[in-house]
């Protein structure tokens, strides 16, 4: 008999529908339920693609003794943590503020007020040394709710009361500065100390994608020349290319590496790092011209479309980790690895022999059972390019035989909001329409689907159904970002009027009078505390891909309003980027856009005219950092920026701007991208 879950629209949620556990969704009347029984909230919070996750549903949700206890002494809300990340938010700190530690599933037991006071993560079946069982807890926390009720709500009293006075964050009554040289060379220099120039990245195991970082590093060297900034740029890249972490055979990168050097990944494919890393490898390929960052770009977008695209044109969230065996087990990893006796079986005994040197198959392998992650090993340079790629193509094709990773088809904006970003660069700068008007036909989807008139967001859709919990900030942030950089592709300023309401909604409704930002509107469902917070953690926080966007918007636009909110909440970076670089990548990266300018460029001239198209890919291969660019015919009143901009003798023309104050126009490529860099 299928649970109250059963009406959800999370794919999360949908997989516990059939659980013997009577789950309630977050909602209001979860807590009248509990209220009315006198008893406490179990919150558990996970998402699809999340191990853990899997493994305490199966071993304890799915238990019908363990269902039966939970049923009858407490109300069960399940929620997907991608879909509310302002409930896990909140919760997740009080976590982390208890055990010093947290992660997922996330397990916190509650008042019928909503206030937390007893918090773990997984739970095992059974006692292991330190931890106890899942039922031992659940036993202990019914006693202590039982026999010393007065007491547990007090602590929870006491616990809300200390978040309040932990996550004000207060930029001050006098005009806050946003991060000036001194302050990005010294978040450079903490980078460089964090610098693993082994095996590349930052700090040791588990290891995941700094792309955030990245960017800074990237716009850092654009701006100073600095060579030390671009050499870890790309010793990174090439050690996460080469390593397990990266699909060799289908693109797309896992969501960390749970060693030091890449190479046994943790199996899950997000959507958000695949888009960030397509980004990041675009720019470093036109940083540097790089193969390898071409390569890598060009498969992770083609990975994109072609694994997580869903068939309203948007982008799915995620790839399990787990998958079938072939024996009937969900295995981590099931449907990447390899051994030598697959490689047999697939290519024949020469071209396995090959196939395991080239991808470091070994018999003792790499990952557990004697399978291996197929990975570059360093020094491999094959001879004939035909014979790899011959193996590959045969490998895939079996690969696609076995039983695949299960999908998580909800869109969230966010993330497609990047999706759309990545795909439309990365179309302009390799000459691939194809991902420009796959990166179109998702904004479209965001725009008719979860974006109303007023300029609202819904935060997530299933199968063209819009979801019913509001947008947050990093989706207001991060749609307006793809808005307006395939508008800098396709030369449609309607996409940069979509990004101005998004933009008007932060102002009115995510910032504060003394200019910080909060993730959740002011109109939106109070929870124990108003979450807020400045540092990125997989993806740019709200706060950073805010300030991005509306500092872009404003140098199109000409807006001191939005250049003054951005320049405003950018003081947090220059608290911050010196002492945590690695959590405010993003928000360092938008600040190097802001001391260069940062530059407008604004091409005018006949859209079938080859020299309007030939400056225009000049200015979108600018490495000046966060260089916005319209494109548009003379006269045209759509961008702010492309007005009063006429023909250079008859001829099409680029201006490059700061402030709206512009260098002489010029109509030669060349000399256009030496003023721009590229």
């Amino acid at each position: 008999m299928p649970n109250r879950l059963a009406h959800e629209t999370s794919p999360y949620l949908l997989q516990h529908a059939e659980n013997p556990v009577d789950w309630w969704p977050w909602s209001d009347k979860a807590f009248e339920d509990a209220r009315r029984r006198g008893v406490p909230v179990l919150l558990s919070v996970g998402y699809s693609s999340c191990h853990w996750c899997h493994v305490m549903a199966h071993e304890s949700f799915e238990d019908k003794a363990t269902a039966d206890y939970l049923n009858a002494h407490f109300v069960s809300v399940k929620v997907d943590r991608e879909e509310r990340p302002d409930v896990d938010a909140v919760y997740m700190e009080a976590v982390q503020a208890a055990t010093g530690q947290g992660g997922w599933p996330m397990t916190v037991f509650l008042t019928p007020e909503a206030q937390p006071f007893y918090f773990g993560t997984y739970f095992p079946p059974r006692p292991r040394p330190g931890m106890a069982s899942f039922r031992q807890v659940l036993e202990g926390v019914s006693a202590a709710w039982t026999d010393r009720r007065e007491e547990v709500v007090d602590v929870a009293g006491r616990i809300v009361e200390d978040l309040a006075q932990r996550t004000g964050i207060a930029l001050g009554s006098d005009a806050p500065a946003p991060p000036g040289e001194e302050d990005l060379h010294a978040a450079l220099m903490g980078l460089t100390r964090e610098f693993d120039a082994t095996r590349g990245g930052f700090g040791g195991a588990p290891k995941f994608p700094p792309s955030m970082a990245l960017e800074f590093l990237l716009r850092h060297h654009a701006r100073t020349g600095s060579e030390g900034a671009l050499q870890m740029v790309s010793a990174t890249c090439e050690a996460m290319a080469r390593g397990g972490i990266y699909d060799q055979l289908g693109g797309g990168f896992a969501r960390y590496s749970v060693d030091a050097g890449w190479t046994v990944p943790h199996f899950e494919k997000m959507l958000y790092d695949n888009a960030l890393l397509c980004r990041v490898y675009a720019h470093l390929w036109r940083a540097t011209g790089s193969d390898l960052a071409r390569r890598v770009a060009l498969e992770t977008a083609d990975f994109m479309v072609r694994e997580l695209r869903t068939a309203q044109g948007g982008f799915a969230s995620a790839l399990d980790a787990d998958s079938d065996d072939g024996t009937g087990r969900h295995v981590e990893g099931a449907y990447y690895v390899w051994t030598p006796e697959r490689l047999r079986e697939v290519l024949g005994e020469a071209d396995a022999e090959f196939a395991a040197g080239y991808f470091g198959v070994t018999q003792e392998g790499t990952f557990e059972q004697g399978a291996s992650v197929l990975q570059l090993p360093d020094g491999k340079r094959p001879a004939d390019a035909g014979r790899v790629a011959s193996v590959r193509e045969r490998l895939l094709a079996a690969r696609e035989r076995r039983a695949r990773p299960g999908r998580d088809d909800k869109i969230v904006a966010a993330w497609n909001g990047l999706a759309v970003a990545a795909l439309a660069e990365t179309g302009a700068y390799f000459d691939r329409p194809d991902l420009v008007d796959v990166a179109t036909e998702a904004a479209e989807l965001l725009m008719r689907l979860h974006m109303d008139q007023r300029g609202r967001l819904a935060r997530t859709s299933l199968d063209g159904t819009a979801g019913g919990h509001a947008g947050v900030l990093e989706d207001y942030a991060d749609v307006a970002e793809g808005f307006l950089a395939l508008s800098a592709v396709t030369g449609d300023g309607a996409w940069v009027d979509f990004a101005g309401l998004l933009l008007d909604t932060v102002l009115t409704r995510f910032t504060a009078e003394d200019g910080t930002l909060f993730d959740t509107a002011d109109d939106a469902e109070a929870l124990i505390r108003r979450p807020q917070d400045p540092t990125d953690n997989a993806a740019p926080s709200g706060w950073t891909a805010a300030a991005g966007a509306l500092l872009s918007y404003a140098a199109i636009t000409g807006s001191s309003r939005h250049r003054e909110t951005a320049e405003r909440a950018l003081a947090v970076v220059r608290a911050l980027g010196p002492r945590v670089p690695r959590f405010i990548g993003w928000g360092l990266a938008v600040a190097e856009a802001r001391l260069d300018g940062p530059r407008e460029v604004a091409v005018v001239g006949p859209g079938d005219d080859p020299a309007t198209r030939a400056l225009h890919r000049a200015a979108l291969l600018a490495t000046a950092p966060g260089a916005v660019v319209a494109v548009g015919e003379p006269g045209s009143g759509e961008v702010p920026l492309l007005q009063d901009r006429p023909l250079l003798e008859g001829r099409p023309a680029a201006y490059v701007c700061r402030g709206f104050t512009c260098d002489a126009p010029t109509a030669d490529v060349e000399a256009l991208t030496a003023k721009l860099g590229g």
